[in-house]
């Protein structure tokens, strides 16, 4: 694989974050003392004069040859043009019924990280959680216990890689992510071409659950709208059910109260224009809501899992053996949609940064 061109934090400042490219992956944190999340965006304090920065270099917003990152990863005979490595499509929902209740949909990333944990083939896994007014934040969780308590959808971009960077800098630990599509990107652009530091503390990545991701709401914006709607009442979770019923879903001890999507999107985060990458192509495994001619009321308790290395089977398989997740058979029209989802997805991000660049 042709080496990433590396540069310094000027060219990541002016180039993605003053631009509006920067996701809030973290990948350019915990790296040195400069860069820093705050309020949930990445922030640089003090200038930097390395030349060639990492920080710039695991960006995924920075130019990549994604075709050649995914050569370097997976199985060249499991590439397709639209979903990425694709080993199988499959539907599940964690068996255990406590797993299902506290985790979002299925809870099949939540039953997945507790397998891996208990059955330690992980000493860690680095998930994304909220405080209190739903802030975004990171932790790394060393036992299901811990995983489950940060089970449930968040919607803001927590910045999930400068915790695996801070963790994986301080121990040998074997860690697993859970990651959206753009810290699995930096996370791929680290194991693919990792800078000469950084080569033992990559080697102590082995898995990544990927998370469907269409787009991440500014956390300020949200705040203020969901607090106009329920005041201070404690929210216990968010989610937004299928684009027909047009509402995100705000749960409180009173129930459950809709807010419009069209107030929703004006929430939506600049930088999700450009993503190009709703399945979380550079993960493991991949999980999202399921989709399904039996409506709503159903799929909310089912996930779709694509499966993508073989890591990412083995994981799978071992979850039917212990009979951690329950299967069904995908609608056969499922892949085909997805493949349109996502090939749609690609055309809006290539169009949305050629307007960028035009600017």
């Amino acid at each position: 694989m042709t080496k990433i061109r590396a540069t310094n934090q000027e060219t990541l400042l002016s180039s993605i974050i003053d631009t509006g490219l920067c996701t809030g992956c973290g990948a350019c944190v915990a790296l040195c003392p400069y860069m820093k999340t705050h309020n949930a965006q990445t922030v640089a304090l003090f200038k930097c004069d390395r030349e060639d920065g990492r920080c710039y270099r695991y960006c995924p917003r920075n130019e990549t040859d994604l075709e050649k990152l995914q050569q370097k990863l997976f199985d060249a005979s499991d590439i397709t043009e639209e979903l990425g490595a694709l080993k199988g499509l499959y539907m599940t929902r964690a068996s255990d019924d406590y797993i299902r209740k506290k985790a979002q949909h299925g809870g099949t990333v939540t039953a997945l990280v507790a397998l891996a944990l208990d059955e330690n083939l992980l000493d860690a896994c680095v998930l994304a959680d909220q405080d209190a007014k739903q802030l975004p934040i990171s932790f790394t969780a060393k036992d299901s216990t811990q995983a489950l308590k940060a089970a449930g959808s968040k919607f803001g971009n927590s910045p999930t890689v400068a915790e695996f960077n801070r963790v994986s800098s301080k121990s040998s630990q074997r860690l697993g992510v859970v990651a959206t599509p753009c810290q699995a990107k930096a996370l791929a652009k680290m194991k693919a071409d990792p800078a000469k530091e950084d080569v033992g503390r990559i080697d102590n990545l082995k898995l990544v659950i990927g998370l469907f991701c269409g787009w991440t709401l500014d956390w300020r914006k949200l705040n203020r709208l969901v607090r106009e709607i329920v005041g201070d009442q404690e929210i216990l979770a968010l989610d937004i059910p299928p684009s027909k019923h047009a509402c995100m879903e705000v749960t409180t001890a009173s129930g459950i109260t809709e807010i419009g999507i069209e107030k929703v999107d004006e929430c939506v985060r600049e930088c999700c224009d450009y993503c190009d990458d709703m399945t979380a192509e550079f993960a493991d495994i991949s999980v999202g809501s399921a989709r399904s001619p039996e409506g709503w009321d159903v799929d909310k308790g089912w996930n779709q899992v694509i499966v993508r290395s073989e890591k990412g089977l083995e994981l799978l398989n071992l979850a039917r053996e212990k009979n951690i997740l329950e299967f069904k058979d995908p609608p056969a029209e499922n892949l085909d949609k997805l493949k349109a989802v996502c090939a749609g997805k690609r055309k809006w991000a290539q169009k949305k940064l050629n307007e960028l660049m035009e600017k």
